[in-house]
């Protein structure tokens, strides 16, 4: 049974986002490191920015988060399964949408939230993927 545990396991891939803080927001570097550390901004959670660590497998749904390339069918919410897990590439298959049955690639992309609740401007660097085994009924 723990073989077929570990065999499972393994077929997942883990990635990590790469978050930084936008020193553009400071005069001076007058800020404390220590209120900004990267396990401050990796643990944030904002409105249409990817997890930290994004955890997938292959054949796994997920809904991409941005509008990478419209004409293409890659836009905000498009449903897409994936096909093959790269270091600094996923190939995907489109599953919903005016292009059905396409394969593309999603890169990592640098990300910068827009949300207000955040006192403080910070990019995160990652696929702009999200798991959705459900969807809402505004997406079905």
């Amino acid at each position: 049974m723990t073989v077929c545990y570990h065999y499972f396991q393994m077929m997942k891939k883990e990635y990590l986002s790469s978050d930084s803080l936008c020193h553009s927001n400071f005069v001076d570097n007058d800020y404390d490191e220590s209120l900004y550390s990267s396990d401050v901004l990796n643990g944030l959670k904002p409105l249409g920015l990817p997890i930290h660590k994004l955890v997938l497998k292959v054949g796994v749904p997920v809904m991409l988060l941005r509008n990478i390339d419209p004409k293409s069918g890659l836009c905000n919410g498009t449903r897409l399964r994936i096909i093959t897990l790269g270091n600094r590439v996923i190939e995907v298959k489109i599953i919903s949408g005016s292009n059905i049955g396409n394969r593309t690639f999603i890169p990592r992309m640098t990300l910068t939230p827009s949300e207000k609740r955040i006192p403080f401007t910070f990019q995160r660097r990652q696929f702009p993927l999200d798991v959705c085994f459900a969807m809402e009924i505004n997406k079905s």
